[in-house]
């Protein structure tokens, strides 16, 4: 009888295997190559074409939940036979008849069908700490706050967030140390692309932020400690033969301030486009920080920072700190090595450039470079506008470094083109600062840089209130705020002027006087205009315009590498006048007609 009952037990036990077995799903039909993504998987969710600005939720099981479902629904019809036909089934049950009434199917999980998936609670998603470990999504810190959110990433991540710029800044520099001869390859044949991440703007962001990504020095940290030992310290240095210096005391980094020590991206960055650009061997350029301490209280108060933890030296120290620094590089590299002076304040960079301009080879990229890059772009845009220099009146918003030294440049090129006086050929520039118009009734109380622009004129508080009275055919923002060129003031600009020049050179684009957008748009597209940071182009009334970038790169590389080749003892305006003039190279008589030619996207560095 227990025999019997076996017999039977493995009978039916047998038949349930073998309905199973004769009615297991298969996978789908991959013989269609187009069904399938590199030989595997249709990418039906979209995984393949995720991006890192929009992600996908790649399901990591999708395929085989899809063959568990429809293995579970056949099993169920097995059982359903083996039971009897009026049996119940758990496929024939609604909501209401389930255990307690059931739960209702509020997500709709029990309703998903391919075409309308629903997150199965059970499955793991990229999405938090798993995407953190996926190289095809993560970011790092330059998820935003809005990603965070979005991707369950609150507390997987320091609140810091740090700009995929920057992380590639980090990433050059780190190549740099490692690969001296790959990176320089790197941005050699790559300069249009890495240039915003070598120098400015991404330069900016690095200098702040210069004390928690600092691994390495890559030049000489000089202080106050070392004050009467400077030469010993230079000689600390492993190159011998140097021929290129920039020097910083940090105290005026781009449109930032106060960056103290941290300053040091700044020689770091435009020693690289010497060589980059200009050709000068890496070992030939030597970038020095002057640590005279900083009033940033936030970086005295700053566990982190670098730099000498004390109130900048002033007057005398200052001056002897100065003159010690300047006397041991002549002694140690010789009178031909040249020295620019980068990123000083006012009040000591006028003085130091004329003070050691007659004894070394000095020269001020922020006075000088500037200068003449802004000078260049005005002589070419000659050719939109008809006259020439001297037909222009200019008004300035920032009369500092850049803007005094723009000035004057061009007070000199309009003086050398007609013959004039240069006291006449200043009354055509006017510059406004802090206080409105520079104007004769104030020359008393001005700083003697400034006092060659006070020319005769009523006093006037605003920028908009002196473009009504002046009214300028040039436009140029030095002032290191951002969004003073306001709508009111470039549409003043365009009211009288058919093409109104427009000059935003602030950096970093944070401090930029208006954007592109802003200046085409509220000139309807009738402005000239450039800027000192990068912006992209816009696309106003069917036209694509592209924005100017005066940048000062176009000019010092170039310029250190002729004053080192032709042995210059000192620096002359002629010099300057003349790099500033060296755009009217050969180039094709029509550049549009030229690049349409191209087969692909004309590659200019080629053309000579």
């Amino acid at each position: 009888m227990v025999a019997a009952e076996d017999e039977t037990e493995n009978s039916n036990t047998e038949k349930r295997h073998e309905g199973i077995a004769t009615t297991t799903c298969a996978p789908p039909n991959m013989d269609d190559d187009a069904a399938t993504v590199a030989g595997g998987v249709r990418d039906t969710y979209g995984e393949d074409s995720a991006t890192v600005e929009q992600l996908v939720t790649p399901w990591t099981v999708s395929v085989a939940r899809r063959w568990a479902s429809s293995a579970g629904e056949t099993m169920e019809s097995t059982m359903k036979g083996i039971r009897g036909d009026g049996a119940p089934c758990v496929l024939d049950m609604d909501d209401a008849a389930t255990v307690g009434g059931g739960v209702e199917d509020t997500y709709g999980e029990d309703r998903a069908t391919e075409e309308q998936l629903v997150t199965p609670w059970t499955v793991s998603v990229a999405s938090g700490y798993n995407l953190l470990r996926d190289p095809r999504y993560n970011k790092g810190l330059a998820f935003t706050e809005r990603e965070r959110e979005t991707h369950y990433l609150r507390g997987l991540l320091p609140p810091q967030i740090v700009t995929q710029e920057l992380q590639k800044y980090m990433a050059l520099m780190d190549l740099q140390e490692g690969n001296e001869r790959l990176f320089y390859k790197l941005l050699i044949d790559n300069v249009e692309e890495l240039l915003p991440i070598v120098y400015t703007p991404t330069v900016g962001e690095a200098c702040q932020k210069y004390g928690s990504i600092f691994s390495r020095p890559q030049g000489l940290y000089i202080s106050l400690k070392e004050k009467g030992k400077i030469l010993e310290v230079l000689k600390n240095w492993p190159e011998r033969s140097i021929q290129v210096i920039v020097v910083t005391d940090g105290e005026r980094i781009l449109g930032l301030g106060d960056l103290g020590c941290q300053g040091m991206g700044i020689p770091v960055g435009k020693l690289a486009l010497y060589t980059a650009l200009g050709g000068v061997r890496p070992s030939a350029c030597l970038p020095i920080t002057l640590d005279v301490g900083t009033n940033n209280e936030e970086l005295l108060n700053d566990e982190f920072y670098i730099g000498l933890r004390q109130r900048r030296a002033t007057g005398q120290e200052y001056a002897e700190f100065l003159q010690e620094f300047m006397s041991a590089v002549k002694q140690n590299y010789g009178e031909k090595v040249l020295i620019q002076f980068e990123d000083f304040a006012n009040h000591n960079a006028f003085d130091l450039l004329a003070k050691y301009g007659t004894t070394h080879l000095v020269f001020n990229d922020d006075i000088q470079g500037t200068a003449s890059v802004v000078l260049a772009g005005l002589v070419a845009a000659q050719k939109l506008i008809s006259g020439t220099l001297a037909d222009h009146k200019y008004l300035f918003l920032g009369a500092g470094e850049a803007g005094t030294g723009i000035a004057e440049l061009i007070a000199l090129e309009i003086s050398r083109q007609t013959k004039a006086p240069i006291e006449e050929c200043r009354e055509k520039i006017w510059l406004v600062d802090s206080k409105g118009l520079i104007v004769s009734s104030r020359k008393e109380s001005l700083q003697h840089f400034k006092k060659p622009w006070a020319h005769e004129h009523e006093p006037v508080g605003s920028l908009l209130d002196a473009v009504h009275a002046i009214k300028p055919t040039v436009l140029i923002g030095t002032s290191g705020k951002g969004q003073t060129f306001t709508q009111d003031v470039v549409e003043a600009m365009s009211s009288f002027n058919e093409k109104p020049i427009i000059l935003a050179l602030s950096n970093p684009t944070s401090q930029s006087e208006c954007t592109a957008e802003q200046a085409y748009t509220w000139s309807k597209g009738r402005a000239v205009f450039a800027t000192g940071s990068p912006f992209d182009p816009v696309e106003y009334d069917g036209k694509i315009h592209v924005p100017g970038q005066a940048n000062n790169a176009y000019i010092f590389p170039g310029f250190g590498l002729g004053v080192v080749m032709s042995g210059a003892i000192r620096v002359h305006d002629d010099m300057l006048l003349a790099a500033c003039l060296a755009t009217r190279r050969p180039r094709p008589k029509d550049l549009v007609k030229y690049a349409e030619s191209c087969m692909y996207s004309p590659v200019y560095r080629n053309y000579r």
